[in-house]
């Protein structure tokens, strides 16, 4: 049975535990960090979070916000243990280069060479494919994200019956069972699970003193607990409005796809450790774990926009300024290595929808002012001269400007996406009058996107422009039929 909180109930203790008593392991005082992560866990209901900030090979910050336990009204603390789910993955890619390092595999070698009674369609897959998710395998759960039977064995020769799903190299898709494989091929060649080894190798080499492997059936000294506001409907995870516990079990032999514990600073310990050498001894094995696969139209691809490509084990961000390397898990951990800016954020929740990933980047603007999405991060090239134009121009005449700027560089481009982003991200900072502007110069550009109209006409509405709203509702509906709510909201505007 699920246990449900209101939205109402859960604020009433993280008001009470996070305004202004966060939990710090150094003490400090609440600073725009603390401000920032305050105001992001009541928007997404967060109950409890760790931060832990790792700056030239040192922690730098550490806090704890929040709730461990919404029941009984436990705090965060430093000591919190919280499950890392996919993030897991990272550990499985620097145990695979351990063994690389040792001359005991390569990522490279078809996994029949480790494996035998392998499918034929399997056997030419490398590992490295298995890693990045591009093999095509057939995935060992369901929709519902189950397991495709009860045990080990069972799970095993089902999915060795399902065809291939894509011609390998073709598309990026998530996939749990190129893990089973890996964690089957670990066992073999190191002689011992897994999961002692990544303890033996990892855990205990960084100085991982709490870290385990574990799932809801254990009992887990200083647990953080577990909650959701997500569903899986039609096998599509959706958001709901409330806050409700969470149970997961994973079986030991699922434990290379997700299954550690953790607290934020010791996954920081980690990345210190992976990064001067005591984990792994090669600069090339790190160069090569953070290295995206490359598919065979020779791009990479990755979950979404942001996280956008996958190496071993390690989700990548690849762009051209600020590029981070980036596990995420369970939609509620995540930690993003900047190699290049020398930092790394981790950021751990016990709610699954809280996504850190998606603000993690806003977090390192702190410490470099140009990551804040305020000062024009994450931006195209092109949107960012228009911002910086619009910005003289108090965004007044926005279709001029852009039309000027197109004239004195060819290379000026403003995608339909990538303007209406730029609106939503204004409308984020509370500038409305801004955001409304540049949806009405996505609509002068994009005439016929009836995406284009709806966006304008929300912001209308919300500056209680009804007139203008309905009409342009009504044009949305119009170019994209598909579109029923633009068709609703025009009516519920209209009073009909």
């Amino acid at each position: 049975m699920k246990i449900f909180f209101s939205k109402s109930l859960v604020f009433s203790f993280l008001t009470a535990l996070i305004g202004f008593t966060a939990n710090s392991q150094t003490k400090q005082s609440a600073d725009s960090i603390d401000v920032f992560l305050k105001d992001k866990m009541e928007k997404l209901q967060i109950p409890g979070l760790q931060l832990t900030v790792v700056q030239h090979g040192k922690i730098v910050k550490s806090n704890s916000y929040g709730l461990a336990n919404i029941e009984n009204s436990v705090s965060v603390t430093n000591k919190s243990m919280f499950n890392i789910n996919s993030c897991t993955k990272a550990f499985v890619g620097v145990a695979v280069m351990q063994l690389q390092e040792e001359g005991k595999l390569n990522i490279n070698d078809p996994i029949s060479k480790y494996l035998e009674d392998l499918p034929v369609a399997w056997q030419s897959l490398t590992i490295q494919q298995l890693f990045s998710n591009i093999s095509g395998l057939p995935n060992i759960i369901d929709g519902k994200e189950n397991l495709l039977a009860d045990t080990e064995n069972g799970s095993w020769e089902k999915v060795k019956t399902l065809p291939m799903e894509f011609n390998t190299g073709d598309k990026f898709r998530y996939n749990q069972t190129g893990y089973v494989i890996i964690g089957k091929i670990i066992n073999k060649i190191s002689g011992v699970h897994f999961t002692k080894f990544i303890e033996e190798r990892q855990f205990k080499a960084a100085g991982m003193k709490q870290t385990r492997f574990g799932d809801s059936n254990d009992i887990i000294p200083n647990s953080a607990g577990a909650y959701t506001t997500q569903d899986i409907v039609n096998d599509r995870w959706v958001t709901t409005t409330e806050v409700r516990n969470s149970y997961a079990k994973f079986p030991e032999y699922f434990r290379t796809c997700t299954g550690i514990i953790s607290t934020s600073d010791e996954i920081a310990k980690w990345i210190i450790a992976l990064q001067n050498g005591t984990l792994l001894k090669e600069k090339s094995s790190l160069d090569l774990l953070w290295n995206p696969a490359i598919l065979n139209n020779g791009r990479i691809r990755g979950f979404n926009k942001l996280v956008n490509g996958y190496a071993i084990g390690w989700p990548t961000v690849i762009r051209e300024e600020h590029p981070a390397i980036g596990p995420v898990g369970g939609m509620r951990s995540a930690f993003f290595v900047y190699p290049k800016d020398d930092i790394s954020i981790v950021v751990l929740t016990n709610l699954q929808g809280a996504n850190p990933e998606f603000f993690i980047d806003e977090i390192g603007g702190y410490y470099i002012p140009e990551m804040h999405e305020a000062n024009g991060f994450g931006l195209s090239a092109s949107v960012k001269k228009l911002r910086r134009e619009l910005i003289k121009q108090k965004y007044n005449n926005a279709f001029e400007v852009a039309e000027n700027l197109k004239k004195k560089d060819t290379a000026f481009n403003l995608d339909e996406n990538e303007v209406n982003d730029f609106g939503y991200r204004l409308l984020g900072e509370g500038k409305q009058t801004e955001a409304l502007k540049i949806f009405k110069l996505n609509v002068d550009l994009y005439p016929q996107s009836g995406n284009t109209y709806d966006s304008y006409a929300e912001t209308l509405a919300s500056l209680g422009n009804k007139k203008e709203a309905i009409k342009n509702y009504k044009k949305a509906f119009q170019l994209n039929p598909k579109n029923v709510n633009a068709q609703e909201q025009a009516k519920k505007l209209a009073g009909l």
